[in-house]
């Protein structure tokens, strides 16, 4: 119980802070947890955050995206689509649905199957001891340096509920994390962990309209020779604020893979930390993003840190924004090459297409490499479509809806091409299809 009264001594000193103050303000609207299994991770968040405190405006990593509506005491009242994703309905898998940030059992699927020992966050710290006590918090905070990232660390804080995931074996259908949202204001913060053990695989799905202003943390440690694919989808249309993070420690030879498909939405930010510690592995990191600043505001900010510290390993980030009618696209990605990363092959690539004169796309490509033996790129563009392939497609009697269509999807398909399962990979194409279809005369 030392814990549990060291947590609240550190959340009552954050919050006393001079009133006013950006954490002082969020902290006094939380009802924070105290914890079961997650108590000493929860004290130790709540002393790193009263230490860094919230981001401002003139942050190096904030430098693009006005941190203001995450830090602000309570979200906003937006309206949303009071229906459900069908994403990957035809496909079999096992389905766990949060309302608002909360389990719904009686809407999931029983917390079984082969290969998998799985239960949710609320419930683990209720009944005390857990596996998960050796990761909850852990990779949050070694992927604070040399970045800090205060709203993963308030994520580990506060958050109530999400799915702890032991892989034991090669799992044949995907897990499905199914996001709905009741309340307008609905403020969530969810955390989720995944432990993959030695030679296993699994597919984890993310799908849904989250809350009215969302923190996501999903921290991911794969064993020996282990293949994690992630795919996460944010529903179409509905105005939000979110920020998600993913934190994932590689193993030897293992294989993580984390695609993304952003859709329209009011403010988003998406930060992926990965640490590469196993010899010979790979680690793949990718997005699409669509935004139509005519449906509403637009600002989506990808934030990427890839670190290779072990040797013959590859890394990609593969980030395409296709932006209209004023909408903001913002990438920020860093390699990362520690002494003795020997035969690292790391590749970065970051394009932005813009329909209009008024949309716009910053990128911030880094590299830093303190190893003499690798092959390390990154790459930046922006611009219209090809007015050549425009043509050509015209000239052969394609309309020119549908000509856009085709080219904005050829533009994507790296992005895509990231997605190795055929059956996921398609359902999103046909999503997609028929987004830009419905738009492309606007």
């Amino acid at each position: 119980m030392a814990d549990t009264a060291v947590l609240a001594a550190q959340t009552v000193a954050a919050k006393a802070r001079p009133a006013g103050t950006a954490l002082a303000a969020r902290l006094a609207e939380l009802d924070l947890p105290t914890g079961g299994f997650t108590r000493a991770a929860r004290a130790d968040a709540a002393a790193r955050l009263e230490a860094m405190g919230l981001p401002g405006a003139r942050d190096e990593y904030w430098r693009y995206t006005d941190p203001a509506p995450f830090n602000a005491p309570t979200a906003d009242a937006l309206a949303y689509t009071d229906r459900e994703s069908t994403l990957f309905g035809g496909i079999d898998r096992l389905k766990l649905v949060f309302v608002d940030g909360r389990f719904d059992a009686s809407a999931s699927d029983a917390l079984e199957g082969e290969g998998l020992e799985i239960t949710t966050l609320a419930a683990a710290d209720a009944a005390g001891d857990h596996w998960a006590a050796d990761l909850y918090g852990k990779l949050e905070a070694s992927g604070q340096k040399p970045v800090k990232r205060p709203f993963a660390v308030l994520n580990t804080l506060a958050a109530v509920d999400g799915v702890l995931i032991r892989v034991t074996g090669k799992v044949s259908r995907p897990v499905h994390v199914m996001y709905r949202r009741v309340a307008l204001d609905a403020d969530v913060t969810v955390h989720h962990v995944v432990r993959l053990e030695e030679g296993s695989e699994l597919t984890l799905l993310e799908t849904g309209g989250i809350g009215a202003r969302s923190n996501v943390a999903m921290e991911v440690e794969l064993g020996r020779e282990a293949r994690f694919h992630h795919i996460a989808s944010k529903r179409a249309d509905d105005a939000k604020v979110g920020i998600g993070h993913v934190f994932a420690r590689v193993g030897e030879g293992a294989l993580f893979k984390s695609f993304t498909l952003s859709v329209n939405g009011s403010m988003m930010r998406n930060e992926g930390v990965i640490e590469i510690v196993g010899d010979d592995a790979v680690a793949h990191i990718a997005a699409a993003v669509l935004g139509d600043g005519g449906e509403g505001r637009f600002h989506h900010d990808d934030t990427v840190f890839i670190t290779h510290a072990a040797e013959r390993c590859e890394s990609r980030q593969v980030y395409k924004k296709v932006l209209k009618n004023g909408a903001h696209g913002i990438f920020q990605g860093k390699i990362l090459v520690k002494p003795g990363a020997q035969k690292t092959d790391g590749y970065q690539i970051s394009q932005g297409l813009l329909l209009d004169e008024g949309s716009q796309f910053l990128a911030k490509p880094e590299l830093e490499i303190y190893a003499d033996d690798v092959k390390c790129s990154h790459g930046s563009t922006t611009g219209a479509l090809d007015e050549t392939a425009m043509f050509y497609l015209r000239s052969r009697g394609v309309p020119k809806e549908q000509a856009v269509v085709l080219l904005v999807l050829s533009f994507l398909a790296d992005a895509l091409d990231e997605i190795e399962d055929d059956r996921l990979r398609g359902d999103i194409l046909t999503r997609l299809d028929e987004w830009l279809t419905s738009r492309a005369s606007a």
